[in-house]
Parts: C-alpha cells; structure tokens; sequence
C-alpha cells in the first residue's frame, strides 16, 4: 500500500471524528455548547448521509500544500469513504481498504464502540468529549451565516493544538473544520455538499471479491 496515502487517509478520519464528538465541562461557554448540541441532534434524525468534501494539508515549515476532493456515504456504523484513490468502507463487521494503484485490498476488523477506533461515522459528533470549547468568528459564506467554535483538547499530551469547527447556523450542519496540530500542520475540511436520507444500493457496503481477481488480499482478519 501507498503509506503515504494510508497515513493521509488516517490523518482524515482523526480529523472526521475531531468534526463529530465534544463533551460539556464545567467552564464551557453556554452559547457554543448549545450549538453543538444542536448540531449532534440533527445529525441523529438521519438515516444515512452523503458528504462531499475538499481536503486540505498544509505545513509552512516543511514546505507543504495540498488540497485534493473525496466523498463519504455513512449509513450507521457502515461507511465508504473515497479519498486519494484509495476507498475504505466499512461494513459493520469488516473494514475494507482498497488501493488500486498498488493492487492491494487490507481487511481488518474494526469495533465501532472502540474509542480508539477512526470511523468516519464520529465525524459530526466528535466534539461530544475531551474538548473544552467556546464561541469564536462569525463569518458570511455567499450569503450564509458561518459561526465557528473552538475546541482545545483537555488531553496535554494530544497532538492536535486546536480545531475550529465552523457550523451553518440556519442548517445547524457543520461546514468547515481547520484543525491545527503541534507539529505546524493544518487540516482543513471543507463541505461541498451535505445530502440525507438518499436511497442507497442495497450492495453499497458489500465487498464482492470477484472483481479484484489481480489484487494482493492482505487480510489481517
């Protein structure tokens, strides 16, 4: 497997769950806790959901600036996430990663209710625990209202230094998340388009080994 891409693919879905998960604390600012609770609360009236996204990875010191596109359809604990020419997707059981510019497929097992675990589906929950938060910046994205939280992680030892999560006030779905870490890197996450509840193909979560006859099956199972 391309490393590179499988630790891009890492960093971003360390970043889906910093956009999904922050807990409440004694000193937390009472406007953005409410907002994000908000925003916990919308996301949990859907079925499924499709989100198109730009990625971004920047590092001044070391002389990097990337952007790229991918997607993610999350439907419960099961996702498929398209990033960098690589797809994982998950479905309940089994995390499936797939790599056609080197012909390779991983199979892991993967436990949702781990905290440990990097799913997409904590993207837009994230912010639930081990985050103190407050109310930042508005901004005006054509003529929609922006409003940015910021979270600084109670963990000393973490490596993200802070997040920005910036929310549509009128939808109440998040729209950007700048995340900066210690090291000088930034990850910024930016939301194409957000649709629910779409009727989705019964096999969009099946792997169907047939059609990867050429692939290298590394299965960690």
């Amino acid at each position: 497997m391309n490393n590179m891409n499988f630790s891009k693919i890492k960093i971003f879905t360390l970043a889906l769950i910093a956009l999904v998960s922050v807990s409440s604390a004694s000193a937390q600012d009472a406007k953005a806790k409410k907002l994000l609770d908000q925003v916990s609360a919308k996301v949990k009236t859907y079925d499924n959901m499709f989100i198109d996204f730009k990625y971004g990875l920047s590092n001044d010191a070391a002389g990097i600036n990337q952007e790229t596109r991918g997607d993610v359809t999350l439907d419960g604990d099961k996702y498929k996430l398209n990033l960098m020419g690589t797809t994982q997707m998950y479905d309940g059981k089994k995390l499936y990663t797939i790599v056609p510019e080197d012909e390779e497929i991983t199979i892991s097992t993967q436990d949702p209710g781990d905290d440990d675990a990097i799913t997409p589906s904590k993207m837009l929950t994230f912010f639930n625990e081990g985050y103190t938060y407050k109310w930042d910046i508005e901004q005006n994205v054509n003529g929609r209202k922006i409003q940015y939280v910021k979270l600084t992680p109670m963990d000393s030892n973490s490596e993200l230094k802070s997040a920005l999560l910036g929310v549509d006030a009128q939808t109440k779905h998040i729209y950007r998340l700048i995340m900066t870490q210690n090291n000088g890197s930034k990850i910024t996450i930016t939301v194409n388009s957000f649709k629910t509840d779409q009727p989705l193909p019964g096999n969009l979560f099946t792997f169907d080994a047939s059609k990867y006859g050429d692939y290298y099956i590394n299965n960690l199972d």
